[in-house]
């Protein structure tokens, strides 16, 4: 075996469970704080990256300017996701709530393709998809640049999110309102300001998943099958648990990639498209948790 080329699939199946991460903590910041899974992160990935990519072809502007405009669109779905859709239903239940996020996941593909049209848009960020010379010289391993900048990207955005939830004021009510609503309610932490917080910040992070996944496969329709990569990650790491996420993200990352280049000749190829979904099933069978989960004991 080609130790060489072994680190060279490696490293890439890593850097892409990077990007694969990002999409899940949009999930993981929901679920952690509401109780809801999110279904429609897919299609506010989409939503953004479709918005920013609209800006710049539509009306000539630079990307720098494009994606803080951006920004504030994503700030005011999520703050319209939770007036208009969330907050009628609180206390209604989960499945209630699940329903109602599929059925904003149509709406806002739908919404996102009349306002920017459904053709394919190329995405160019400033940032080059070419091999990074060193390695390729010292190491003879071909590792894009774009991927290492995409997981660079990855950890200054989870960097600060965790330095959100750790040192500031409402970092602190998100973790109350995460642990137990009704005590959050009890010493007058505002619950809907506090999902109002978290579903804008899920927009700015599907913004980030959307412009990398975006600039890679091209803002296009297949950008909401993005989300469903994410489910194996949220199986292995955990819905509530952002190192969980990350450390699924990079399990699924790798294993597919080595999978489909050692295993897939075996079996004719495309394995990379499934197999993330069988080690998903497999590790529910035992740890049905996450890793990083809490374990649930049921009496019988």
């Amino acid at each position: 075996m080609n130790v060489n080329f072994f680190f060279e699939v490696l490293i890439g199946g890593l850097l892409s469970g990077v990007m694969y991460a990002l999409v899940a903590i949009g999930f993981v910041l929901i679920y952690k704080a509401s109780g809801v899974f999110n279904f429609a992160q897919g299609a506010m990935v989409f939503f953004a990256a479709l918005t920013c990519v609209g800006l710049i072809d539509k009306f000539g502007l630079s990307v720098w300017l494009a994606i803080p405009i951006t920004i504030v669109v994503m700030v005011v779905l999520g703050l319209a996701i939770e007036r208009v859709v969330l907050r009628p239903l609180v206390n209604q239940p989960e499945i209630t709530l699940f329903m109602a996020t599929i059925g904003l996941a149509f709406f806002i593909e739908g919404l996102a393709q009349l306002m920017w049209g459904s053709q394919v848009h190329k995405l160019e960020l400033p940032i080059e998809d070419v091999p990074l010379q060193f390695l390729l010289d010292k190491f003879n391993i071909i590792v894009s640049q774009f991927d290492v900048a995409a997981a660079g990207i990855c950890a200054l955005l989870v960097t600060a999110l965790a330095l959100l939830f750790a040192r500031t004021k409402v970092g602190r009510a998100l973790r109350a309102v995460a642990d137990d609503h009704q005590a959050a309610l009890a010493v007058g932490i505002p619950l809907q300001r506090i999902w109002a917080v978290l579903w804008s910040v899920a927009g700015m992070v599907a913004l980030v998943a959307g412009l990398l996944w975006g600039a890679r496969n091209g803002v296009q329709f297949a950008l909401t099958f993005v989300a469903l990569k994410a489910l194996p990650v949220l199986i292995l790491g955990g819905f509530t648990s952002m190192p969980g996420a990350i450390v699924g993200g990079l399990i699924i990352g790798a294993s597919e990639k080595l999978a489909e280049v050692y295993l897939g000749p075996m079996v004719g190829g495309g394995i990379e498209g499934w197999f993330p979904y069988i080690l998903a099933l497999l590790f529910l069978l035992v740890r049905p948790e996450g890793l990083f989960g809490e374990k649930i004991i049921r009496r019988i």
